[in-house]
């Protein structure tokens, strides 16, 4: 699947790395959170800053007796996949570390602060359950038939679950790479929430499903998200987020 959302923050990453003056990338990072913002789910804050777009998916989760309200839609439809959305959140959080005084001097920080947490907010719902991480929302099938706004959307959304026993190791190992990166953003701004996202992540690796699996019924639009991998970078960021060697030094000049 070719998520536009998920690919959104690597123009970030090369908007705010690259020096020139043909260009005005202080509005191309501007507009490129705005198109970001305009792929929330869920109950709008006061500040929304798109006077078209409103509340939608206010009942994600409730066949399965579960608060899935939030997160992203992927792309051009109204599912919310949690692979790109993770991948999304992550590198949104290391640029957030990585070009903080850019991003602060273009007068976005504070929006990719609130891009980060809106989807980690989702996250700590999806992985609200010791044994379970609800990896997507919606029926792309029917959904790609039926061509409407999110906040017109009728109709049950099926969610899908990864768990002992219909694992999916990549999937947990994005979801907990995002939290761990995302908590050395909030580390000196919000430390109970940071301390809350790290523990999550720590614990969502721990449990992480290691068994190889393709499906487990997914169509064809989820069926290459749910595969296993991603180990090692996951432990990686989890290694420097909580107060490794790397950390201490990262945080001090960055975050």
């Amino acid at each position: 699947m070719g998520s536009v959302v998920a690919w959104l923050p690597l123009l970030l990453v090369y908007i705010v790395a690259v020096k020139g003056h043909d260009f005005d990338y202080r509005e191309a990072l501007s507009k490129s959170l705005i198109f970001l913002e305009a792929q929330r789910s869920g109950k709008l804050p006061p500040n929304n800053r798109l006077a078209w777009r409103g509340d939608s998916g206010l009942d994600d989760g409730k066949d399965a007796n579960e608060d899935l309200v939030g997160g992203y839609y992927d792309a051009g439809d109204n599912v919310k996949y949690g692979l790109p959305m993770a991948f999304t959140i992550t590198t949104l959080a290391w640029s957030a570390i990585a070009f903080k005084s850019e991003l602060k001097s273009a007068g976005e920080l504070e929006n990719v602060r609130a891009a980060i947490r809106w989807g980690t907010d989702y996250f700590l719902k999806a992985a609200a359950k010791h044994d379970r991480l609800y990896v997507h929302v919606g029926d792309p099938e029917k959904d790609h038939q039926y061509w409407v706004t999110p906040e017109d959307m009728k109709g049950p959304m099926p969610v899908l679950q990864i768990n002992s026993d219909n694992p999916g190791t990549e999937i947990a190992g994005e979801t907990s790479a995002a939290m761990a990166a995302a908590s050395m953003v909030f580390r000196r701004i919000d430390a109970p929430y940071a301390r809350h996202l790290l523990s999550k992540a720590k614990l969502l690796r721990e449990e992480q499903y290691h068994q190889v699996h393709s499906g487990f019924g997914c169509t064809e639009f989820g069926a290459t998200m749910l595969t296993s991998g991603d180990g090692p970078p996951t432990a990686a960021i989890i290694h420097i987020g909580a107060n490794s060697f790397l950390g201490q030094w990262l945080i001090p000049r960055h975050g």
